[in-house]
């Protein structure tokens, strides 16, 4: 079985391999990390100091398991963290957060055996904490006969990947026994790990670690900065277009043009994030051809900044810091198929957060926020409707200051309710870490 998924990996690979090459040559996706994807990751200076390997796929994971990463240096400050991701955002972002903690950060190797084997002989760690799933069938075979602790930590399994992965039943049953714990989301979560062959008593269920959501000294620091160069202020609210996916910028863009024209009082401004760095230039092209006054974060600062009715943050890692300068929030990658992006770091600052009907990757958190009137979800329309149904809703809210207060602080409380999954993880991780420090 295992000879067979690696043989359909080959050929993925290779069929793959021309857009592989081309995001490598002129995007820069790939070509940093490929022969660390190959195994040859950087060697450890020789430690007694036992190893825990934490994989983070993107930024979204990253961010997710920053709480995590710095209470486990305080828990347990004689082992030594090593921390890999799969795509260049994400590392960009590890190398920043983690550099006070992680002895090393580089990319996951490729799932072959013999790239695994390689990574393993060179970091020799003694746990992997693999972040929301991440089930790599030959990195967790080859892991385990290393005698090298799994575990699971803030997993989720969507009705969707749950189904894929019954089509290879028995593998992934082979491949869940060498996983130690198991710690989910949700119970939804664990019921669909369980479905899939998993032992139960593997299976925690410890809550959504995004939602032990806190802003570090060097983000607050960031967002006062932002706020005295662009010249926030209430007067001018600002409108953030959150972890953006193409073609919604366009829809955004001219959203905000109609409820910037409709404005009776405060005249709103609007700040756009892009998901994708490599996608920087397209949608500053997007903005220039819009009309707006606009600057862009990657440029010196001029006094034009704090004027410029739509402003352009391509940066990565610095949207975080941009949030608590926000009244009205819209989480991108929900007006397309995509599935949305993460609601929880603009709740925890409290803002008025907006998403498209299309949120299944956060399908429980979003129906909780619903629920407790903490969010605006548009409904499901034709492709002609998104951006009058987008504008009709920024209009409301900017028109109703009181309705954007009840959302910000419903957020806030949503939040606050659902604290303390950093503490029930490191609490089950325990029986692992602690033979590693002793």
């Amino acid at each position: 079985m295992y000879f067979l998924y690696s043989i359909l990996l080959t050929l993925a690979f290779i069929v793959l391999l021309p857009r592989f090459v081309f995001d490598a040559i002129f995007k820069g996706k790939y070509a940093a990390g490929f022969k660390q994807r190959l195994g040859f990751v950087p060697t450890l200076s020789p430690d007694e100091r036992k190893i825990i390997w934490l994989h983070c796929v993107s930024v979204g994971e990253v961010n997710a398991a920053r709480t995590l990463a710095f209470r486990m240096k305080e828990e347990f400050p004689d082992v030594r963290l090593i921390v890999s991701t799969t795509t260049r955002t994400g590392q960009e972002l590890a190398k920043t957060l983690f550099s006070d903690i992680a002895e090393l950060v580089f990319y996951f190797p490729f799932d072959w055996a013999w790239a695994v084997r390689r990574s393993l002989r060179r970091l020799s760690p003694s746990l992997v904490l693999l972040m929301e799933t991440e089930l790599w069938f030959n990195f967790i075979r080859e892991t385990s006969r290393q005698n090298t602790a799994i575990a699971i930590v803030n997993g989720r399994l969507s009705e969707r990947s749950y189904k894929r992965y019954t089509y290879a039943g028995r593998l992934v049953r082979r491949v869940l026994g060498h996983v130690d714990l198991a710690l989910m989301q949700e119970n939804a979560d664990a019921t669909h790990l369980m479905g899939l062959g998993m032992r139960p008593s593997k299976i925690k269920v410890t809550g959504n670690l995004k939602f032990d959501h806190n802003l570090t000294t060097q983000e607050t620091d960031l967002t006062d900065l932002f706020e005295l160069r662009f010249g926030i202020s209430d007067e001018a609210p600002l409108i953030i277009a959150a972890s953006t996916h193409a073609p919604e910028e366009k829809y955004v863009l001219e959203a905000f043009k109609e409820a910037w024209k409709n404005s009776s009082s405060r005249l709103p401004r609007l700040m756009i994030v892009p998901r994708h760095p490599e996608r920087f230039e397209e949608v500053a092209a997007l903005i220039e051809a819009s009309g707006f006054s606009w600057t862009r974060r990657s440029v010196s600062p001029t006094e034009s900044d704090e004027t410029a009715e739509v402003i352009l943050l391509d940066s990565i890692g610095e949207l975080r810091a941009a949030y608590p300068l926000g009244e009205i929030v819209f989480v991108g990658g929900s007006l397309i198929e995509h599935g949305g992006q993460s609601i929880f770091e603009p709740a925890a600052v409290g803002t008025a957060i907006i998403t498209g009907p299309h949120t299944r990757n956060f399908d429980a958190a979003v129906k909780e926020f619903i629920s407790k009137q903490a969010l605006i979800q548009l409904p499901e329309t034709t492709e002609t409707q998104i951006v009058p149904t987008l504008s009709a809703t920024l209009e409301k809210l900017l028109a109703d200051e009181k309705e954007i207060e009840t959302l910000s602080l419903n957020a806030m409380a949503v939040m606050d309710q659902n604290r303390g999954a950093v503490e029930r993880t490191l609490e089950y991780l325990s029986p692992l870490v602690n033979p590693l420090v002793k």
